[in-house]
């Protein structure tokens, strides 16, 4: 059977980004564009209604090439219990009012036991964020995604790879 993973809003924004001049970003466009292609058929995907609104933000091209990519992703509904959960999570992590989406992803991989949140906001999805809930999720006995990027599923290769 294969591993559950939702794709939080970075995903499917660095994906159909026009190629960035910023290097940070290009390097996270070439392994997005590298994890779609070669990677995302080893997983069940997921994604909720969050991803879909933040998607829907912005110019409206880009807008429509987010929500196209997003069409074929299976959508979880949310529930009480993740907004409730997410409540929790913005205040163990202090996350700005602005954020509070963040949280929301977080908690619906964890009520719905999602194996990976996939993303590139490691501010509030990062490293810190991890082993606070991995310590409270413990604690309270709430199941543990993974948080991680695609940097950490594909090879980097060379100067041959393309978005």
């Amino acid at each position: 059977m294969k591993p559950s993973l939702y794709l939080e809003t970075t995903i499917p924004s660095y994906l159909t980004a026009r190629p960035s001049n910023d290097l940070t970003k290009l390097y996270r466009q070439i392994l997005t564009k590298k994890w779609w292609d070669t990677k995302r058929d080893d997983f069940v995907l997921f994604t909720s209604e969050f991803t879909w609104n933040e998607c829907k933000k912005g110019n409206p091209e880009a807008a429509r090439l987010r929500l196209d990519l997003l069409e074929s992703i299976s959508l979880i509904p949310v529930t009480s219990e993740a907004n409730e959960l997410a409540d929790v999570y913005i205040d163990l992590l202090s996350i700005p009012k602005k954020n509070e989406v963040d949280a929301e992803h977080l908690a619906i991989c964890v009520v719905n036991q999602i194996n990976y949140l996939l993303t590139w906001n490691c501010t509030h999805l990062g490293p810190e964020t991890f082993k606070k809930v991995m310590d409270y999720n413990s604690k309270h006995g709430f199941f543990v995604p993974i948080l991680t990027t695609p940097e950490s599923f594909v090879e980097v290769g060379g100067l041959n790879d393309e978005i």
